[in-house]
């Protein structure tokens, strides 16, 4: 089964007991289906409502596959953000980091921001839907 990768605001999402997200995110997680990323991980530390908040995130390097941070990664997501820049659309630098490590991962975003729709193609990213 395709590993996937649920971004920031599924999480958030996910811990507010919103449905679907809640749902989706607790089956890929007995699936053993989610893997996560450093720099999702440091934006859900970063809105943590509490210290224990953060020691249940803290926890995640322990639960999750985490993919890789390469250097290589990061000049394709400056490259994908230029390219669209170019193209008159313009979307923040850690969010074409994601949409290139997921692609070159092979796993699938779980997403709820719409602008992951505008950028897949050329990204070459597959996105995830709850059912």
């Amino acid at each position: 089964m395709d590993k996937v990768l649920a971004d920031t605001s599924v999480w958030i999402e996910f811990f507010r007991k919103r449905e679907p997200w809640h749902g989706a995110v607790a089956k890929l997680m007995d699936d053993r289906r989610l893997c996560c990323m450093g720099i999702v991980l440091a934006e859900l530390i970063q809105g943590a409502k509490s210290d224990t908040e953060r020691d249940v995130l803290r926890d995640f390097v322990h639960v999750f596959d985490f993919l890789p941070d390469t250097v290589d990664h990061w000049r394709q997501a400056g490259e994908l953000s230029r390219a669209l820049r170019n193209k008159g659309k313009s979307i923040g630098l850690a969010d074409c980091y994601i949409a290139v490590t997921a692609a070159v991962g092979n796993v699938k975003l779980l997403t709820l921001d719409k602008h992951f729709e505008v950028i897949k193609g050329a990204a070459g990213l597959s996105l995830f839907k709850p059912d």
